[in-house]
């Protein structure tokens, strides 16, 4: 299996007025991505509400975003985590449609009692289908924070077409790891915006975030300056990165969808129990942001 490398983004489900998935913009967003040097998108995860799609809504997103998939271009489908059965059925969707790879988290509700037992659920997804299959590690969601250098252990030589894990965790030592494992066998997607930096420096050579949909030049020119060995360069960027992050924590989730409008791209809102920012709010979020740097640096 190929290694996916470069910057992933996870796009927004985009919604029109009446609250049902519009995917005529997703053309758009494709081209968009593709323009500012994204290497693919993870698409129907956490930033694509995947909580709150319904089964027939993931087919259609893993369909219209089929259209869009190129040799560099890679598409990796979220299938869930809770249900096994709806999982295998949509893996089935994903590979009908050609889909690079497939995604899935720990069963958040039922959770599993040991590393073991998550093992054995991977096992039986990826079992239904010969995509690369990845584990999205991301605890602070699943509640799932068992050390996955252990869960490597357990599915190597096991599911064989186990790719490797999108890690959305703080855990640097265990994702340096993961990323060593047995000389670098597995393909270990970091999932930090915030921490991209840190990442490269353990040898993360591919990432998976939401706001590279939005903010490509400055992280691309974090990887640049890294390759060069120009950490000054590559640390104030990334600072430069944390400060625009630092608006999704003062206007809480719905931001995502409100920086992309920033960008002339208008996903819609989110859907409950996400609350979105009042008409006040947005004004207020586009003063601050104007304030900033940022049309100098986002997506165009």
């Amino acid at each position: 299996m190929n290694s996916i490398e470069g910057l992933i983004t996870a796009p927004f489900t985009p919604f029109g007025k009446d609250g049902k998935i519009n995917l005529h913009i997703i053309s758009d967003l494709a081209e968009f991505y593709k323009r500012n040097g994204i290497a693919g998108v993870f698409i129907g995860g956490t930033t694509g509400e995947c909580s709150s799609l319904t089964f027939n809504e993931k087919i259609k997103l893993f369909e219209t975003w089929s259209k869009y998939k190129s040799v560099n271009f890679k598409i990796i489908a979220f299938l869930g985590g809770t249900c096994a059965a709806e999982c295998k059925q949509l893996a089935l969707a994903a590979q009908q449609y050609n889909l690079d790879a497939v995604a899935m988290t720990a069963p958040y509700y039922f959770k599993p009692s040991g590393v073991e037992e998550l093992a054995a659920f991977c096992a039986e997804i990826a079992a239904a289908v010969p995509l690369p299959f990845y584990y999205y590690h991301i605890p602070s969601f699943t509640g799932v924070f068992y050390n996955m250098y252990d869960l490597l252990t357990c599915v190597d030589g096991k599911i064989p077409n186990f790719a490797g894990i999108k890690y959305t965790y703080e855990n640097m030592m265990d994702y340096q790891r993961c990323l060593e494992y047995k000389n670098r066998k597995y393909n270990i997607l970091w999932g930090r915006d915030e921490m991209l930096l840190s990442a490269l420096v353990v040898g993360a050579t591919g990432a998976v975030g939401s706001t590279y949909g939005y903010t490509a030049p400055v992280y691309l020119k974090i990887m640049e300056a890294y390759k060069k060995f120009d950490m000054e360069t590559a640390r104030a960027l990334q600072l430069k990165a944390a400060e625009y992050i630092t608006f999704l924590h003062k206007y809480g989730g719905a931001t995502g969808k409100a920086f992309m409008k920033a960008v002339g791209k208008d996903c819609g809102n989110y859907r409950l129990p996400v609350r979105n920012l009042s008409d006040a709010q947005m004004q207020q979020f586009l003063a601050e942001l104007k304030a900033t740097d940022f049309y100098e640096y986002c997506s165009i």
